[in-house]
């Protein structure tokens, strides 16, 4: 997922991806407190995508309050 690909998704569309990758991240915490977590880099890759989706998310807000 890159910063074009949210860029053109819509405020609704991103809070439901937002929503998803939380549940991913609780979910991937609770398999690595019990050990069954394999792979750990997909640990990080979802805490940045939630931090682009944010910022996405704020640009937009910005960008509507300037307006």
């Amino acid at each position: 997922m890159n910063a074009q690909e949210l860029n053109a998704k819509t405020p609704d569309q991103l809070r439901d991806e937002l929503v998803a990758l939380k549940k991913e991240a609780f979910n991937l915490r609770f398999q690595q407190a019990t050990g069954q977590l394999e792979n750990t880099a997909r640990m990080r890759a979802v805490r940045r995508d939630v931090a682009r989706i944010k910022t996405v998310l704020n640009q937009k807000a910005a960008e509507a309050a300037a307006n």
